[in-house]
């Protein structure tokens, strides 16, 4: 009886030993909300600019998926399949089964001696400092810059890192703005490049976009700036600050453009490994319409303010709360049947990764 306890605790040892050494993996995210708007839309759908965590009154899934990856350090691939309200507000535009891809991409290491790499596919978008993922975020939503830019990107990247992981540049070749499938008629081809320098708890980020948007006969030429920075202070309190700055043409071949600009702060205090408090303050502007369809004539210029508690049980697990308003310059906002400058949110959430 020994013996076979000691050989199924080897054969237990091995097997996680060979687990842990193969270049396949399986993991899995999760994330169900609830969020209350006090202007109680009659539709349930939060304003239109908010495509994560968007539904009123409602307990729903936000994002889900599974995800199988391949890493030999010389070729990789990534495949995630998703569902949720996420899915639903930012894979609108794509056809079919494309609306359930949330990463699908293969790459190939160029060379030994340095890792500079080449990848394909639907990418993470090399734009800002949030993402889909909640767990990952200081605040349990995203600020407008992030629901305004895209959270993915389709085409090819090549990337390197410095040998001592200070440095990051990649250069991208993309089928547009937040899309897998190149809008009908357009066969102009988006770009983008991203600088990245990390060191001493310190992250400095510049990443930019440039493309046609529309068909070819109608299309606007878009120039897209993203900077943030990450800044470390202590063990427990970190600040993220960013500025967005993008350009579009009013109307093909004219030299006139309309001009969007983001600026957000955060700062976020860890009282112990459980609990968190972050807190957000941001202006977004966007007159001309280009991003968000304004309410009213000046266009759409809007403050907002958030705070969010953290509970982690455990380290694949987030519980949070946060309180949000938003202060317009102008009515932008329905409340019942009357427009108004004001609007609040609350939202909850339960997140687990595995």
């Amino acid at each position: 009886m020994k013996k076979f306890l000691m050989v199924c605790a080897c054969l237990a040892i091995s097997a996680q030993a060979i687990a842990q050494d193969s270049p396949v993996k399986f993991s899995g995210y999760l994330e169900t909300y609830y969020g209350y708007d006090f202007n109680k839309p009659q539709n349930h759908n939060r304003p239109a600019f908010i495509y994560s965590h968007n539904r009123h009154n409602e307990v729903n899934l936000n994002i889900g998926y599974l995800k199988g990856s391949f890493d030999n350090d010389r070729v990789r691939a990534n495949l995630a399949i998703m569902a949720g309200t996420y899915a639903n507000s930012n894979m609108a535009a794509e056809e079919g089964v494309l609306k359930n891809i949330y990463e699908a991409n293969a790459g190939v290491k160029l060379g030994k001696a340095h890792a500079i790499w080449l990848d394909a596919g639907v990418l993470p978008s090399h734009i800002g400092f949030e993402s889909a993922v909640s767990k990952d975020c200081w605040a349990l939503t995203r600020n407008i810059g992030s629901e305004n830019t895209p959270y993915f990107e389709t085409g090819a990247r090549l990337s390197y890192k410095s040998a001592d992981d200070k440095w990051a540049m990649a250069i991208l070749y993309l089928n547009g703005w937040q899309r897998i499938a190149r809008v009908n008629e357009s066969s102009k081809p988006a770009g983008g490049l991203q600088i990245s320098y990390s060191a001493n708890d310190i992250t400095l980020n510049y990443s930019n976009y440039l493309g046609k948007e529309g068909a070819d006969s109608t299309g606007l030429t878009r120039f897209y700036n993203n900077f943030y920075g990450i800044f470390k202070l202590t063990e427990q309190f970190g600040i993220t600050l960013g500025f967005d700055y993008g350009r579009q043409q009013k109307i093909k071949g004219s030299t006139e453009y309309n001009d969007i600009y983001s600026v957000v702060g955060l700062a976020r205090y860890a009282f112990t490994d459980q609990w968190a408090l972050a807190a957000r303050a941001e202006y977004y502007s966007d007159p001309g319409g280009v991003m968000i369809s304004p309410a009213a004539e000046n266009g759409f210029k809007t403050r907002g303010y958030s705070v969010n508690l953290d509970y982690a049980p455990m380290d694949n697990a987030l519980l949070r709360l946060e309180g949000k308003v938003y202060a317009a310059a102008d009515k932008q906002f329905m409340r019942k049947e009357n427009a108004v400058k004001h609007n609040a949110l609350l939202t909850a959430s339960i997140a687990v990764s595995f």
